[in-house]
């Protein structure tokens, strides 16, 4: 047992290193079989916190093992430009897909260029975004706190169970559904408890 940590520190709760948790029978290789179909455009659709960048960290490892390259694109605090040159992509020589986390936060002309520069290159383009953006929908990521607790129950498997059920409902509703931020709101319950 790991008594000397917080499950809920930061980097055991980031993007990606939370398994993405999918329900009634959809895998990230359905996933993966329609971005194909789509010609490797898509959009993830959610509210904050619920598993979007998850979910796109495990949908870019899976497009990465099927041959192609990914080149990832986070966009966070109202950024509304791309914040690299897109020439500096080149002509790459393995298909190519580009990733962006937070697609919404670029404004009309910033989209609009990125999309025409992924078009012409022929590369694929997958974004997250709270609504929809105008791409074949992959998924729709919805959180509850059946959910909340399931992912909770998974950090702590080997550490000291010093929260219940209770504790994870409550700071989900504390943080209005935002999974994201109900885990970081843990670690401080977490720590408090750790600390006794």
């Amino acid at each position: 047992m790991n008594d000397s940590a917080n499950p809920f520190s930061t980097r055991r709760v980031r993007p990606g290193a939370v398994d993405f948790h999918f329900a009634d029978g959809e895998t990230c290789r359905s996933l993966l079989e329609r971005l194909r179909r789509n010609d490797w455009w898509g959009e993830i659709i959610g509210a904050h916190g619920s598993g979007k960048s998850s979910l796109l960290a495990l949908l870019a490892a899976a497009i990465e093992r099927d041959g192609r390259h990914t080149v990832s694109i986070e966009l966070h605090d109202g950024r509304r430009r791309l914040p690299l040159k897109l020439r500096q992509l080149g002509r790459p020589a393995a298909p190519t897909v580009v990733v962006v986390d937070g697609y919404e936060q670029l404004g009309y002309w910033s989209r609009f260029r990125l999309k025409r520069f992924c078009r012409r290159r022929r590369l694929g383009l997958v974004v997250t975004a709270h609504a929809t953006v105008g791409f074949p929908e992959l998924f729709r990521t919805v959180s509850d706190t059946s959910l909340a607790w399931l992912l909770v129950d998974r950090l702590m498997q080997s550490y000291q169970r010093l929260l219940c059920k209770q504790d994870v409902f409550e700071a989900y509703e504390r943080q209005e559904g935002n999974i994201r931020e109900m885990l970081f709101d843990l670690y401080d319950v977490y720590e408090s408890r750790r600390r006794k």
